[in-house]
């Protein structure tokens, strides 16, 4: 795999909240679901390349999966991992 179609699947999706809104507006962090194995090195290049924007930095979290119940049937959600960029003043990312 080369590494510009690593950087492709480092970005998932942008998550969009109520809260990552507020962060885009108030701090201007944006946020996006990574695989769970990318780290914050490859996070900041793929959003620098992708977007022709500059980090000033990245943080991660691993959100576990909720228990979720249908009829007798239990189970989890897909735990996944979530990036929070922040970007440096002057850039932004077009999000809706």
């Amino acid at each position: 795999m080369t590494t510009t179609q690593r950087m492709y699947r480092v970005i998932k999706r942008q998550v969009i909240t109520e809260k990552a809104a507020d962060d885009a507006g108030r701090r201007n962090a944006y946020h996006f679901a990574v695989p769970t194995d990318a780290n914050k090195v490859e996070i900041r290049q793929a959003i620098e390349k992708l977007f022709e924007v500059k980090v000033v930095s990245v943080n991660t979290l691993r959100v576990r999966g909720k228990w979720r119940r249908r009829g007798y049937t239990t189970g989890t959600t897909r735990p996944w991992k979530k990036a929070m960029v922040t970007l440096a003043e002057g850039h932004t990312i077009d999000t809706f």
